[in-house]
């Protein structure tokens, strides 16, 4: 099968393209831009292309006929690449039906983590646990590893552990061996409309699943019985040597369904877990006294806060919120989830696919119900702000990034000057 990816430089595309790639597919595609993810598929011999007005894919598909055209769920309707493919009749759909199909055709048993939030921590834990055991596995999360690549398809695997994100419904094209839910809270209010509906997707995807694991709390949510798999009580949390209550509760997640797949024992896998690096970009170190977080919800926000007190007894927080339209869901939870911040430096809203007939809400309004509000200083991504960063960490103060738009990306380019 010959396969093109557009958008190949996503954290959702990028590793799909590379399990295709090990899977034995033909694989090429394109991307607006450069970066570190394509820079890898190139460095494995995949064609990558950066001008996305059709003429790679053409060129492509008049050496060897595309099979499959795979592109990202923010590719606009009437982009050039998407019009040519449907024009030279190509199969077209988003990634969810690739994968599905790769892991049908390999006859693997899918372990899906899905649930609002630590879904990729959760992931790349059990990806961990399963190399450090030397057991092969094939799977996808939505970010880079300092152990491995963000996709990979082992044919000696019997498992494949996947980031099933709910976004777009995506997580309703799997029947998974083995789900694992880390938590619930309303989230993406582009694809589901009502907090029921959110909830409802996660029902039917507990129904489509074999056997799941999940917390008492989100079990409630979703009125989950003892018929639909494991429920864990609070007070069943482990005690591992990981920082923040959150890490823990997902750490016990994934030994749990180790538990269940009687793979190795408890204390060696507690082990192996306690000696977990992390991923990127959840709560990763990029200098002395300063973190970033791709966390953008409240529940995230109040977490990692709670992780980062467990190292610093003084934290600044640096947020960027995400996108309007979700801001206008979670304005009213922007309360008491900053408590343990002794500062915050709030930036505008990063927009992305936004809803049109919203009013931008800005920082004022965004932070007028907080709870510690004083401690809140408006700010822009700017020099300013930086000098104002080194300076908290030069006085001994741990600096949190959070947000899922450009702040990273800010940072990252601020420590290479």
């Amino acid at each position: 099968m010959n396969i093109y990816f557009s958008g190949i430089g996503g954290v959702g595309i990028g590793p799909l393209a590379e399990i295709a790639y090990d899977a034995g597919y033909q694989v090429q595609g394109s991307d607006a831009t450069g970066g570190l993810v394509t820079h890898k598929l190139q460095e494995r011999g995949i064609a990558v292309s950066f001008n996305q007005d059709g003429t790679f894919l053409r060129t492509c598909h008049s050496d060897r006929p595309i099979d499959w055209f795979v592109h990202t769920a923010a590719l606009p309707f009437d982009h050039p690449e998407l019009i040519l493919a449907r024009e030279l009749g190509i199969k077209t759909t988003k990634r969810d039906e690739l994968l599905a199909r790769i892991i049908s055709e390999k006859q693997l048993k899918l372990i899906a983590v899905a649930g609002t939030h630590g879904k990729t921590t959760t992931t790349g834990m059990l990806v961990w646990i399963m190399k450090e055991l030397g057991i092969p596995v094939s799977y996808s999360v939505g970010t880079t590893l300092s152990f491995g690549p963000s996709g990979k398809f082992d044919p000696n695997s019997e498992y494949f552990i996947y980031e099933c994100d709910e976004f777009d419904r995506n997580l309703l094209h799997f029947s998974p061996f083995l789900s694992l839910i880390t938590s619930l809270d309303y989230d993406h209010p582009d694809t589901y409309k009502t907090e029921s509906d959110y909830m409802d997707a996660f029902r039917q995807f507990i129904n489509q699943s074999d056997m799941a694991i999940m917390w008492q709390q989100d079990g409630t949510k979703i009125q989950a019985t003892v018929d639909d798999g494991w429920i864990l009580r609070a007070d069943e949390v482990m005690d591992l040597k990981l920082p923040g209550a959150h890490y823990r509760r997902n750490g016990t997640l994934v030994i749990k369904s180790l538990e269940y797949l009687r793979i190795s024992d408890v204390k060696s896998v507690t082990d192996i877990l306690n000696s977990f690096p992390g991923t990127d970009r959840r709560f990763e170190r990029l200098a002395d006294n300063l973190y970033t977080d791709y966390g953008h919800h409240p529940a995230e926000i109040a977490a990692n806060l709670q992780l980062a007190r467990e190292v610093s007894d003084h934290i600044v927080l640096v947020y960027q919120p995400h996108q309007n339209v979700r801001q206008h869901e979670v304005r009213n939870d922007y309360t008491d989830c900053f408590t343990l911040a002794d500062e915050i430096y709030w930036v505008p809203t990063y927009l992305s696919r936004e809803d049109p007939t919203l009013p931008i809400l800005t920082p004022e309004e965004l932070t007028q119900n907080i709870a510690n509000k004083d401690a809140v200083h408006i700010a822009e991504l700017d020099d300013e702000l930086w000098d104002t960063i080194n300076a908290a960490r030069r006085s001994g103060k741990l600096v949190l990034a959070m947000g899922a738009g450009s702040i990273d990306g800010w940072l990252r380019s601020k420590l290479t000057v």
